[in-house]
């Protein structure tokens, strides 16, 4: 397919500027829990949520490097907007590099793009499940009908889910065969129900709530990737380096933020008994620079990963993006706790930006597959035996 779409056209070297949008309403939507309508159309308008698409659809095609730069920027300013645009930029990114899709239907969803921020998601998660990283199927069936499916579960974790155009939904289908697949369903479908309110420690307004889905019908042609059970319909924990790097970044962007904001309490702050700014104690040049060792290291590791997939280096595996996405996220947890060590009790308050920083990065390591699987697939891969099942 071939279409001349008036997509936004992304600039990066605007991306400070989207930074600064995102951060002046950060605060307000982490305190009220609400969905970052302000931030995803800032992100829409600089062209961010369709960096992805390929050029095949009159797309910019950027690839992992820049997608980590941008969720970089946008986890500087507001990390519940990156993580939604994260996954909109993923689902772009994947039918970039094997388009799945049903032609028709992915070329409506980038014609509705190109006029508004058109959010994607897959909803993976499950109550029973867990993480599909840790092994399993799901429960969610989709049932035949005349006209196509009707599907039926429940899903958790389903961020931005309230402006979600289409959700993405692993199921298992009821044939005597059963086969296992993602289904395309519109946002607004009748049968959708957000079952939870999402109550998070960090990244309050990303919406990620949970959801039933109550014979929620699609046509036929809305499936993708339907493969029998087995070990192909199982998620593979070694793949998604180009997800498992922007995430990364998104979270050094959230560790940025906190670094500034103690780089600017270090200046301004001048005790009575001092006389002088603290930043020019001993103590805080050596947490200052113990900060500055972690992220600017963990940068290096991630951006320097992604350039390395995006010029095709064979020598880089799966396992240095696993790698490098572990350690990034321990040092950008690590240089932000530092930093509310360093402030002590100003740095817990809620009115400190500081506090929200400290309460988003802990979202990092969460992420599937978390560090106990990764590990364990690049040990697998340093011992040689990589084709035993994770457990």
């Amino acid at each position: 397919m071939t279409a001349e779409l008036a997509l936004p056209v992304p600039d990066l070297s605007s991306l400070a500027s989207v930074t600064r949008r995102l951060a002046a309403t950060a605060a307000r939507y982490d305190r009220e829990g609400t969905f970052p309508a302000e931030g995803i159309r800032a992100a829409h308008e600089a062209g961010l949520l369709t960096a992805t698409v390929g050029e095949r659809y009159g797309g910019p095609a950027l690839g992992v490097a820049d997608t980590a730069r941008i969720l970089h920027a946008l986890g500087e300013g507001d990390p519940s907007v990156a993580l939604i645009a994260a996954m909109s930029l993923t689902v772009h990114r994947r039918q970039a590099v094997r388009p799945h899709w049903p032609e028709e239907l992915y070329g409506q969803v980038l014609a509705e793009a190109a006029a508004r921020p058109v959010l994607l998601n897959h909803i993976r998660v499950e109550p029973e499940l867990g993480s599909p990283s840790r092994g399993g199927l799901p429960s969610t069936v989709a049932r035949r009908t005349p006209d196509g499916w009707s599907l039926s579960g429940r899903k958790r974790f389903a961020t931005g889910v309230e402006e979600l155009a289409w959700l993405l939904v692993w199921a298992t289908t009821d044939e005597p065969a059963p086969r296992v697949g993602t289904f395309l369903v519109p946002g607004t479908a009748p049968g959708i129900e957000i079952t939870h309110r999402w109550d998070h420690l960090g990244l309050r307004a990303s919406g990620s709530h949970d959801i039933a889905l109550h014979d929620v019908e699609i046509p036929r042609g809305n499936v993708i990737d339907l493969t029998g059970h087995g070990a192909a319909a199982e998620q593979d924990n070694r793949a998604g380096a180009d997800l498992h790097l922007p995430l990364a970044a998104l979270y050094l962007g959230v560790a940025r933020a906190a670094q500034g904001y103690v780089h600017r309490f270090a200046h301004e702050r001048v005790p009575a008994n001092l006389g002088r700014p603290v930043a020019r104690t001993e103590r805080f040049r050596r947490v200052a620079g113990e900060i500055a060792l972690r992220l600017d290291s963990a940068e290096h590791l991630v951006f320097t990963g992604a350039e390395r997939i995006d010029g095709a280096d064979g020598s880089y595996t799966p396992e240095h993006a696993l790698g490098a996405r572990v350690l990034a996220d321990r040092h950008a947890t690590e240089a932000v706790a530092l930093g509310l060590r360093l402030l002590g009790n100003p740095g817990l308050s809620r009115d400190n930006p500081l506090e929200r920083h400290f309460r988003d990065v802990q979202c990092a390591p969460v992420h599937a597959p978390q560090e106990d699987t990764a590990l364990l697939a690049i040990g697998a891969s340093a011992l040689g035996t990589r084709s035993e099942r994770p457990t």
